[in-house]
């Protein structure tokens, strides 16, 4: 009888939560897939990545929401999907026609310089530090000032900058211009093998992605 109850005590916000979902989904035209790989990246969801709000999704949804101190119910209200990292359809429609290609390539060239062989989260930090430093007033306000900021970056430095990215370091540098940001804003990164700057050592680290260190 207890796990009879339990069972559908446990259901049941499942299925009030696919419930609520089903008209967030409809009225902000999100797309499940798009959040279950985001949810697979940031370490919450290692099923099938099949488009469908099944349990698993909810409960990663509902782990993401708790960690990031959102009320944890899996709904996928705006704020859940911000702080995901995922635009409503709409706004990436709208920021797309104002993106300078330009810049989304540029991007690219620094994130395919700076993290090749990092996995595609990594990627993408090194993106968002990139574009968290344009926000701060301590550094030039454009992606090319940042990049070509003297001895700012290895890559620009070596001329690696200079290199063809890939596919996958331009879908990165344009999840970072859409508003992912996993290193929740650092400014600095740096690969603790490779590095010789002194200073940057005493930066506090707050998160490890692959084999860069990232700080404030």
């Amino acid at each position: 009888i207890f796990i009879i109850f339990g069972f559908i005590g446990t259901a049941y916000p499942y299925r009030q939560a696919a419930r609520q979902n089903a008209q967030e989904i409809k009225s902000q035209d999100i797309s499940i897939k798009e959040v279950q790989e985001r949810l697979r990246d940031l370490g919450y969801y290692n099923d099938k990545i099949n488009g469908k709000y099944d349990y698993k999704t909810y409960w990663a949804i509902t782990m993401f929401q708790r960690d990031k101190d959102l009320k944890p119910d899996g709904v996928l209200r705006e704020e859940t999907v911000r702080r995901l990292g995922i635009l409503l359809e709409r706004e990436k429609e709208e920021r797309s026609k104002e993106r300078n290609q330009e810049d989304i390539y540029l991007l690219a060239r620094a994130v395919h310089g700076e993290a090749r062989g990092e996995p595609y989260i990594g990627k993408v930090a090194v993106a968002a530090v990139i574009l968290n430093r344009v926000k701060s007033p301590e550094f030039p306000n454009t992606i090319a000032g940042v990049i070509y900021q003297p001895g700012a970056f290895t890559a620009v430095s070596d001329g690696q900058i200079n290199l063809t990215p890939d596919e996958e370091s331009i879908a990165a540098a344009r999840d970072a211009l859409n508003g992912w940001d996993p290193t929740d804003g650092a400014l600095y990164y740096y690969n603790p093998e490779k590095s010789t700057s002194k200073w940057i050592w005493t930066r506090e680290v707050h998160l490890v992605i692959g084999k860069h260190h990232f700080a404030r």
